[in-house]
């Protein structure tokens, strides 16, 4: 079974959701990418299967992206921080609108996840954009737990990043040991 089968099979037919959100984006010319699990997906030793595709847009194309998703048969929801979007599978691609993310999209990076290519942030924004979702004290208990076990991901396998954490978060994740 290959990673995009896999992937197809976690999400029961998110396969097709993925690459008709990436090709509706592509054709469009918006500046994005993933942020989130995709992203950490990328940049981690080992992947995780996500439901959600995160992801982010030059901040003067938020109502381009909405409606080349729209016009790509997507569902769109709107809420205070995002526009979810939903197609045929269990899969859900969400927009995030707050300012934060603004620049993520100008440093995204073409990427292959779960077999399948895209965008993705920076490495640093990806660990940047982990960091924001673990300290939002409103986030629940469970998201802020995985968003620790991404972090502690990046870190292992990027130990360079070690150094950039806040003391709260290196009393929580151990440092990585240098192979060197």
């Amino acid at each position: 079974m290959t990673e995009k089968q896999f992937y197809d099979w976690q999400t029961l037919g998110g396969t097709d959701d993925v690459m008709r959100f990436v090709n509706a984006l592509e054709r469009s010319d918006v500046v994005w990418c993933t942020i989130g699990g995709i992203a950490v997906n990328y940049w981690a030793a080992e992947q995780m299967v996500t439901l959600d595709v995160d992801f982010v847009v030059a901040a003067d194309s938020i109502e381009r992206a909405e409606k080349v998703l729209l016009e790509a048969g997507f569902q769109a929801e709107h809420f205070e921080w995002s526009i979810n979007f939903k197609g045929n599978s269990k899969v859900a691609i969400q927009l995030t609108i707050e300012d934060m993310y603004r620049d993520f999209a100008s440093r995204g990076i073409a990427a292959d996840v779960h077999g399948i290519l895209l965008r993705v942030a920076s490495l640093e924004d990806t660990l940047t954009g982990k960091i924001r979702a673990w300290s939002d004290p409103k986030r629940r208990q469970s998201k802020r737990f995985k968003d620790l076990a991404d972090i502690a991901r990046l870190v292992e396998s990027h130990p360079q990043l070690w150094q950039t954490l806040t003391v709260d978060l290196k009393s929580e994740i151990q440092q990585p040991i240098d192979p060197f």
